[in-house]
């Protein structure tokens, strides 16, 4: 096992890894950013994993009953990524990464979400996250470009725009409380297992993944 330094960093270092490697590139180049932090191995950046403010501030306010002014220390972690040839253990880098953000700022809960098409969100069963299902079933306008292929929306007006609606892919939700005082008013659920499709490249590591066997979290 290799032990990384971590330290926060640029979004420009951030794209360096996120660019090539993330599976969300292929819809999106465009990602928030927040405590940016890079796994450090011999100078080499191995892994990126970002936080920033919640996506959705209504969605934190479902969760906690929390409105948008109160929300402070509730992060999301948005992006994560490592390099495919890395002896990394992606669970331990975010292990630290959360100890690093938690120096910065008073975390009181983080966020996330695994895409369903890609992965039930093994790394974060192994760092003790709690489960509360899929998100609701949604849709998306993908603009349609000139050569033929899609781009989805991400920002600004759709009406009169070429294009199509396309349903959205439901996303795991996972939620580390810091917090004790904070009550969830969602309904904790098992872990999903399933087997990871694309995003089987960033698991690592037999323990933790061997370990996160389905079991209550309530």
């Amino acid at each position: 096992m290799c032990k990384p330094i971590v330290r926060q960093i640029t979004k420009k270092e951030a794209e360096s890894l996120l660019y090539p490697y993330h599976y969300l590139t292929k819809e999106s180049r465009g990602f928030r950013t927040g405590y940016n932090y890079g796994a450090f191995i011999d100078d080499v950046l191995q892994a990126v994993c970002i936080f920033h403010n919640p996506s959705v501030p209504e969605l934190v306010q479902g969760c906690f009953g929390l409105t948008r002014t109160d929300q402070r220390g509730i992060l999301e972690l948005g992006r994560l990524v490592k390099r495919p040839d890395t002896c990394l253990i992606l669970s331990q880098f975010v292990a630290m990464a959360m100890k690093e953000v938690r120096k910065e700022l008073d975390v009181k809960a983080i966020l996330s979400y695994a895409d369903s098409r890609y992965h039930a969100g093994y790394i974060y069963q192994s760092l003790n996250f709690r489960y509360y299902g899929l998100t609701d079933p949604k849709s998306d306008w993908w603009f349609e470009q000139e050569n033929g292929t899609f781009l989805k929306h991400t920002r600004g007006k759709v009406k009169g725009s070429k294009g199509e609606w396309r349903p959205r892919s439901r996303k795991h939700r996972y939620l580390l409380t810091f917090d004790k005082t904070l009550q969830t008013k969602w309904i904790p659920q098992y872990y999903p297992k399933e087997n990871n499709k694309e995003y089987k490249q960033y698991d690592t590591g037999k323990v933790e993944y061997k370990e996160a066997v389905l079991r209550p979290v309530f």
